[in-house]
């Protein structure tokens, strides 16, 4: 099939290639993200393959239909930016790769944790400027420490099994219990009662209405002061305004991000030479306790390649009238 890739970078075009070699559809490359002013460049291709900052609202949706597209291939879990009720008024097909290695974002949220607890970052730069001084590097043992997890999927549950590998104490909360992670001990409880015992937070929940600004003024105010909070999952699980106001006032005591709520302006581009406008954005980099990075959670190897196959084979699914396991649809 001839498929129009949005929001390609140079490692998406090698891992896409080199798994196309088993599939053999047609692959053309755009870097712009997809936008209502970027879809026309989809006219003719009938599957439109995108990534998490591509905005696939009502009026690109519409416009992807007019030009011939049958399919939109998503290259993530989640799919919070596409309308799904216009799709199917329009009877375009989602399909999205719902797991391509928990075990990625997982450690990365752990690397966060370490990083910010004993202070890595500083004591990093401190030696290359022969300053060996320990002053301000205090941290925490994780041993026996009550971490907290919102959202217990396969990357909740990864996260589990290493942070019991620390010896932590394991509290989750998520409607849905998975019983892999009751059997590593983890105790579910209330959001509130979350909040309240955890010293650390990790969020590992879909962006969801429900979850939306999931933390906010309310709920920080909930945190034992200096609670250290972690966000690998969505930007748009914590109000940022709120968690900057907690930061100010010591209730939290760390804050590691790697997704931003208005990060589609921002992350996966080189803007060293510009001046960023987001003050937001550049208040949470002004702090010394807030570790951000660029949404490369799932950045590793087995990833890019789970992705890529998943993706491709999710097109080929379709290209042969198959069911596909991996269709989103309207609940």
């Amino acid at each position: 099939m001839k498929v129009a890739i949005f929001s390609s970078k140079s490692y998406d075009q090698e891992f896409l290639d080199a798994a196309n070699t088993n599939y053999g559809h047609e692959l053309v490359f755009f870097e712009p993200r997809l936008t209502a002013a970027t879809a026309p460049l989809a006219k003719d291709f009938s599957v439109v393959c995108v990534f998490i900052n591509d905005q696939l609202d009502a009026e690109t949706l519409e416009i992807l239909a007019a030009q011939g597209t049958q399919l939109v291939a998503l290259r993530s879990a989640g799919f919070n930016n596409v309308d799904l009720v216009k799709a199917a008024e329009l009877d375009l097909t989602i399909v999205r790769v719902p797991a391509y290695s928990p075990y990625a974002v997982a450690e990365h949220a752990v690397g966060m944790i370490l990083m910010l607890n004993r202070k890595l970052y500083r004591a990093y730069n401190r030696v290359r400027d022969d300053n060996f001084s320990l002053e301000g590097l205090l941290g925490f043992d994780l041993h026996n420490c009550p971490v907290g997890i919102v959202g217990t999927g396969k990357i909740g549950q990864c996260f589990a099994q290493i942070m019991k590998g620390f010896g932590c104490q394991l509290f989750a909360y998520d409607p849905y219990p998975n019983p892999a992670c009751i059997e590593l001990g983890v105790t579910y409880i209330a959001l509130d009662d979350l909040l309240a015992q955890a010293k650390i937070i990790s969020l590992h929940c879909p962006l969801i209405p429900e979850t939306h600004h999931i933390i906010n003024a309310q709920t920080l105010a909930a945190l034992q002061p200096g609670t250290m909070l972690i966000n690998t999952s969505r930007g748009g699980l914590i109000d940022t305004p709120a968690a900057i106001g907690a930061i100010k006032s010591g209730q939290l005591g760390y804050l590691g991000i790697d997704v931003y709520e208005q990060e589609e302006h921002l992350f996966f581009e080189d803007l060293s030479d510009t001046v960023i406008q987001d003050d937001h954005f550049q208040l949470l980099q002004s702090f010394p306790n807030v570790l951000i990075t660029a949404h490369q959670a799932f950045f590793t190897r087995n990833a890019l390649e789970n992705i890529a196959n998943t993706t491709l084979s999710n097109i080929a699914d379709f290209a042969a009238g198959c069911p596909c396991v991996n269709q989103v649809k309207l609940t």
